[in-house]
Parts: C-alpha cells; structure tokens; sequence
C-alpha cells in the first residue's frame, strides 16, 4: 500500500472520527429537561447562536479569548508556570512542525522560493522545535512521575499520549541521524543529482561528504588526502551547496549521528532509515487517526470551549446550548488535574476511596452516564456519592483552565442521577442545602421524589416498618446499635434522660403540627427513651429524627444536659450505615 494511500485512510478517519465526535455534542444528554430537546433542535440552537456571536460585539471577546487563553494560554500560566511551560512547548512545538515540516509541500513551498528541508533556516527550525517538543514531554514525564504533583492521577490515556508524541519527535531524530550517516543515502542523492561520472571526482566529493558531514563511507577512511578535500569542497560547492547546509545546523540529528556512527555501516545494510521512515511517517499518520479517539482531541474541544464561554454565560444561554455546551465540555477536560488539587472535599477519598469523589476522574463516568451507556448499579452508587459530597464551593471552576463549568455540571449530573431512583441519603443532610437554593432549576414536580426516596430506603429496613400487626421487645436487643452512639463524645449520654419532656415543649419542629405525634412518630423525648432502651427500629422509623432542624434548642434547655440534636445526629448516621449494609 503506497503513503499517499495510507495518508487518505488516515485522514479519513480522523475525518470520519471528529464528525462523529461533534455529533456526540448534540447526542448527550445531561440533566433533567435534556432528554426533551431533540438533537436537530439543539443543532439548530447552537446554529444560532454562533451566528449571532460572529456578528455581533461579542466577536471582541472571542478574539480576546483566542489570543490570551487559547494562544498564549494564560489561565494555565496563572495556575503552575511549570506546566504553562509544558503545554506551551508541546502545543507550540507541535503547530510549528505541523507548518513547516509536515505540511511543507502545501505551506512552506508555497511561500519560500527554492524552498528544501536540508537547507537553513529550515533544517535548523525543524530540529529547534522538536526538540522543544521533547522538552515539554520530559517536563510532563516529570511532573506525573518524579514530582508526583498532589492528586494528580496518571490513566492509560495520558500514557498514551506522552508515548506517542515521544515516539513521533525521537523517530523523527533518530531518521535525520540515520540519514546523515547511511552511505545508500548518499549515493542516491549523487547519482539524481550530482550529475558527476568521473570516479576521481566521485572520489573527492564522497570523501569531503565523509569529513564534513558525517556520512560512514565503506571506501573511504582517515587519514583524509588534502588534496581531494579541496576538489571535493569545489564539487559540493558546485553540485550539493544550493540545497545541502552543513549538518551540524541540525544539532539534534547531527548529534544523534555522532551517536551512532561507530556502527553506521551497519545501519546502512540493515536499512535502517528506509525502516525508520515508515514508523515515523505511520506513526504521524496514527497519531492522526487516533487523535479524536484520545486525550489529545482537548486540543481543539479545549480551545473550542474556552471560545464558548468567552462569549456567553450559563444566564444567557438557553436550554437547549447549555446541554450541548456541557457535552463539549466532557470532550474539553484535558485530565490536568487542577480541579482535584483545589477540591475542599477531596480529602474524603483518603478515608472513603471512591475515585468519584476526585473532580478530574469523575469525568469519565459523566461521560460514560451521558453517551446512555449502562452502568452498574455500583457505578452510579459511587458517581452520585462522589457528585453529592461536593461542597459547590465553585473551586474546581475557576480554576478549570479549559473554561468548564463544572459546578453547573456536577448538578446537572447530580439531579439526573437522582431521578433515576436511587435513594441518595445525603440528600437528609445538610449538604442538601445547594439543591434547595437551586430548587428552580429542578422540575419542581420531581424536587420531593429523592428525599422521599432516601427515607423509604431506610424505614424499609426497619422491622416496624415490615410488620406493624406484631409486637415488638421492650427489652434492649441490638447492643450494636447502642455502642455506634459512641462514635460521639456528646452522643453517647442519653441514657441519662428521664422523660421530663423539656426537649419535646422547645422543639419548633413538634409545635409546627397541632397533632405532631401522629405526624411525627416519636417525640425528641421519646426517641431518647428508645434509644436508651436500644429499640433502633423505633428510633430510625420516627419522621421527627429526620424533619429535624438542628436547632439545638432541645439540647440547650435540657436539664440532664443530654446532647440531644448530637444523639439524632448519629441516629441518622447509624440509620444510613444499616442501610448501606445491606444493600448490594
């Protein structure tokens, strides 16, 4: 199969690739309300909505954007220079090779008069920006694994990634330094281009080649005849000059070649270049098929994104935009990590080890619930955990130096989740207090369904609950659930309650209802008894010990100085504990 064949196939199926991947931005469905918008209705939104940026004031800040978080990539250089400095060498690096070198018969042809790769400035630009390119990559490779910068987690993708970039540069080195030193190389250029047949001369022209420019010659070994030196250097001046410039310029190649010219004749029977040649050029052309499929693909869903942002905000957009601005941005997140390293909740992994709870890695499983693919019930069990323990301290946003917003993402994913049936026992805590304020974003008619939910999950496991025709033990029964109340210094003095009902008169909760037992079950004093008793089903089955406003009146006023709100506190975590328990 010939390169230029190979070139189509590949572009064809980058082609193919990213066409596909931009349909997934009007595919994903994130959110409640998401799955009512169609695709052609969201396509045609985003149509819009570009067009009435392009032509509008707003076209002032998508330049500025272009320039200064695109380009020039400020936002990552106010977070870490060190990694400013690694991006900017990669991209940088890259773009200019791509240019120059690999689009040269479409670019640098074009606009440079006898433009050859084996000529100044261009042979010394191509080796100056790969080997800015390593450099990026060996800062890269220091960071995840010498450094080991905090939270920052390395998967199969980045690996990939660092790889093929370092296979594509050093390739690509290692190819200029076969060539200098490869004898066939030589001898092909002299008889396409030399136009010489006198041996004496070839003689002369091949010998110079040996001294100045590294070529391993068969024939041709030190000490060198001054004599043919000079005629050599007349005939290259005359045949070679115009299009060959002295291969130290190359500094990377050349010293590569310095490297390996005790065995260049080997190299040269082995074929060495003619192999080279083709891994370079099929792993460019790899690269290039695979570059939708990977984590490089950030280059331009990122830069995308950050365009987006610039020029409208969550308010303005409608509905239909923020769900596709959300699915680009699953495909902008570059997995750097600075959301994770900023998390104020990211020292829960340390104790409960769901990698959800991780802002960067939850990503991927945002991605895999909003393409529809199914996921276990475990799966999403640690999804919402990890998308509800977030303090919505917007940290991870800001810092996001791909513009995503992931706060607005994480409740998007949160609500979808939690109309999906699940019962979400933090839901009964206090970090439920977000999704009340943002209780207008939410269907309101499925606002009550996950808190509902979570209470039935945990009255369900109660025996009260299962059999209300059966009588139930007054005697102290589940010694566990008595000693999980002291997992708390104020929990653990209930039993010094006697009933005075001081609790019950302050409670604002019981004053609420002109019939609040029948409502509540168990009054604050009556949940005190029981669990002194150690009857857990009666404690964990009372309404009250979850409509419970954490006043901390009861707990002020009683005069045994029981810490009442602390022993509902723990009772709802011992409930929630059971529950988890059993469950699969």
């Amino acid at each position: 199969m010939s390169l230029s064949s190979l070139t189509y196939i590949a572009l064809a199926i980058f082609t193919l690739a990213l066409i596909y991947k931009i349909s997934t931005w009007f595919q994903y469905k994130i959110g409640v309300g998401s799955e009512d918008i169609s695709t052609s209705t969201r396509f045609i939104s985003a149509l819009r909505g570009i067009l009435s940026t392009l032509f509008s004031t707003k076209i002032l800040f998508l330049l500025k954007a272009f320039l200064l978080d695109v380009m020039l990539q400020f936002r990552i250089l106010r977070e870490d220079f060190l990694r400013w400095l690694m991006h900017i060498t990669i991209y940088c690096g890259f773009m200019l090779l791509l240019l120059i070198h690999a689009l040269d018969k479409y670019i640098s042809v074009k606009l440079f008069d006898k433009y050859y790769s084996t000529i100044n400035p261009f042979m010394f630009l191509r080796d100056l920006f790969g080997i800015v390119v390593i450099i990026g990559v060996a800062i890269a490779i220091y960071r995840r694994f010498i450094l080991k910068v905090p939270r920052l987690r390395t998967n199969a993708m980045d690996l990939y990634a660092i790889l093929l970039v370092a296979m594509i540069m050093l390739s690509g080195i290692f190819l200029e330094a076969t060539k200098m030193v490869a004898y066939s190389d030589y001898k092909r250029m002299v008889d396409e281009y030399s136009g010489l047949s006198d041996p004496q001369e070839l003689k002369a022209l091949e010998t110079y080649w040996v001294k100045e420019f590294g070529t391993v010659s068969p024939n041709i070994k030190e000490p060198f005849d001054e004599k043919l030196l000079a005629q050599g250097k007349e005939l290259h001046q005359s045949s070679c000059a115009e299009c060959h410039t002295k291969p130290q310029w190359a500094f990377a190649g050349y010293g590569a070649a310095k490297i390996i010219t005790p065995i260049g004749v080997g190299i040269d029977k082995a074929r060495l270049p003619i192999v080279l040649w083709y891994f370079h050029v099929l792993t460019c052309l790899a690269g290039l098929a695979y570059l939708p499929f990977s984590k490089m693909f950030h280059i331009l869903s990122s830069s995308l994104n950050l365009l987006v942002n610039s020029a409208a905000g969550k308010e303005k957009m409608s509905v239909a935009n923020r769900s596709t601005r959300q699915a680009l941005e699953l495909d902008a997140c570059t997995h750097c990590g600075t959301c994770s390293l900023r998390c104020s909740v990211a020292q829960a992994y340390d104790e409960i080890q769901n990698i959800n709870i991780l802002p960067s890695e939850k990503i991927a499983s945002v991605k895999a619930l909003a393409s529809g693919r199914r996921l276990n019930t475990k799966k999403l069990r640690h999804l919402l955990e990890g998308v509800y323990l977030c303090t919505n301290c917007y940290r991870c946003t800001v810092v996001c130096p791909a513009g995503i917003n992931l706060q607005d993402l994480w409740f998007n994913v949160r609500e979808t989740l939690l109309q999906k049936g699940y019962p979400e026992f933090l839901l009964l805590s206090p970090l439920s207090f977000y999704r009340g304020l943002m209780r207008e974003e939410t269907v309101l008619r499925d606002y009550q369904k996950p808190m509902i939910r979570a209470r039935e999950a945990i009255f369900n496991q109660c025996d009260l609950m299962k059999a209300k025709d059966k009588v139930l033990p007054l005697t102290p029964t589940d010694k566990k659930f008595q000693s999980g109340l002291n997992l708390s210094a104020q929990a653990k003095n209930f039993s010094v309650c006697f009933g005075c009902q001081t609790c019950t008169a302050v409670c604002p909760v019981v004053a609420n209802y002109e019939n609040p037992q029948e409502t509540l079950g168990l009054l604050p004093h009556q949940i005190m008894h029981a669990t002194g008793l150690g009857l857990r089903d009666l404690a964990f089955g009372s309404n009250m010990l979850w409509d419970c406003l954490t006043c901390y009146q009861c707990q002020e006023q009683c005069p045994q100085g029981v810490a009442v709100t602390d022993v509902l506190y723990e009772l709802k975590n011992l409930a929630v504990q059971y529950v988890r328990e059993k469950r699969p």
